[in-house]
């Protein structure tokens, strides 16, 4: 392995468990009148952040780094661990750096999150952006680009600037060129398994979510034009489709047990909200329409997302097929609702297919994997012994 793609894992690994958030001292450093806007998962259009020359940072919750302790007064210790974590950062000073925090409709914990973090946290500008829910409405367009046009005024106010169209469709483009990297760097995994790990594809796509975004498309390109000439490694496991950790991350030795056991992850939906788009967003024309309308039409499937006629089961089914995959593991956050609702859906239609599946829970603080390291080898021996 070349030491400049050793030095990038290294960096993308100490970027995203740094509890301490170094990364964004130090942008604050070079941009002394900037702001910075907290973004809790899944998807977030971080396109109107950047407009408006702020820092967008992805709260993934504190995983093994902090341990729960103000914030289990204000919340109750069965919901998500990533919202408890994300609450206990706040609680606990880890985020006193930053100017806002935005959440979305993705449940109902998310909901009450938003409004948890703006009584805890008067001084905070707390967004909670309200997506269409009615993907076939004439209506969820012009509804939706309002709602990030009253994105764009607050920023506007608390950080004493202007946001204008051609700073959004700089922004865009901008966004574009990191997302497709984003999908040059999966398909060189789907494609070559054996050259790069699921942990280290994870490290490199999750550090997009702290860094700028520029200097991670920087960072990308390096990497994509590194790892053609790694040497691949010769195993013999099964390929899977990881479903399920959209929202909260699972452990990243969770990750590397996985391909241990047998499994060679060649799709997930880790930080899915990074790679939300399948396509290029428009860059001509009206922005925020062109956003609006790619959220609608050309984001990716999953549980925190409606599809009116387009059923996600079927859309599963259809990325098992494309990236030839032998089965799927369903990785589910503990107490995560939309995913568990979706598993029931999902499990029919993948069992009426023939396509193999299993499924586990985890969970942040999650420190023995034994049980799960069994299970998959156990599923990925099956698999290989009827191939």
């Amino acid at each position: 392995m070349s030491v400049s793609l050793q030095q990038h894992l290294q960096r993308c690994r100490k970027v995203v468990y740094d509890m301490n958030f170094t990364y964004v001292d130090a942008w604050r450093q070079q941009h002394p009148q900037g702001k910075v806007v907290g973004c809790f998962p899944v998807y977030i259009p971080r396109e109107v952040i950047h407009a408006a020359g702020m820092l967008p940072v992805g709260i993934y919750g504190g995983g093994l780094e902090i341990e729960i302790d103000r914030a289990d007064a204000r919340v109750q210790s069965f919901i998500c661990s990533i919202s408890r974590s994300t609450l206990e950062l706040g609680m606990s000073h880890y985020l006193k750096n930053f100017d806002a925090m935005y959440f979305t409709s993705v449940c109902d914990v998310a909901r009450n999150l938003s409004g948890v973090w703006e009584r805890n946290f008067p001084s905070v500008l707390v967004e909670y952006i309200h997506f269409p829910q009615n993907m076939e409405s004439k209506s969820s367009v012009p509804y939706y680009s309002g709602e990030m046009r009253g994105l764009c005024q607050n920023l506007e106010r608390i950080g004493n600037v202007t946001i204008t169209d051609e700073q959004l469709r700089h922004s865009i483009q901008v966004y574009n060129e990191n997302r497709a990297l984003h999908r040059q760097l999966t398909t060189f995994k789907q494609e070559n398994p054996g050259k790069l790990d699921a942990s280290e594809l994870y490290l490199l796509q999750r550090a997009g979510a702290c860094l700028p975004v520029e200097e991670h498309t920087a960072m990308l390109r390096e990497v994509l034009d590194e790892l053609p000439r790694r040497e691949g490694k010769r195993r013999d496991r099964i390929r899977v489709v990881l479903e399920g950790a959209f929202c909260e991350q699972p452990p990243l030795e969770l990750i590397e047990i996985i391909e241990e056991a047998g499994c060679d992850i060649v799709a997930s939906d880790f930080a899915l909200g990074l790679m939300w788009f399948l396509e290029d967003v428009p860059v001509q024309g009206n922005p925020l329409e062109n956003l609006a309308r790619s959220y609608l039409t050309q984001s990716d499937y999953s549980s925190v997302r409606h599809y009116g006629l387009k059923r996600r089961d079927y859309s599963l089914v259809e990325k098992v097929r494309r990236v030839k995959a032998d089965g799927v593991l369903f990785c589910i956050a503990k107490f995560c609702e939309p995913a568990l609702i979706d598993y029931v859906t999902h499990k029919n239609t993948l069992e009426r297919e023939g396509i193999p599946l299993v499924n586990f829970e985890f969970e942040e603080k999650m420190g023995v994997f034994e049980n799960i390291r069994m299970q998959v080898e156990t599923f990925a021996e099956s698999i290989l012994l009827f191939a």
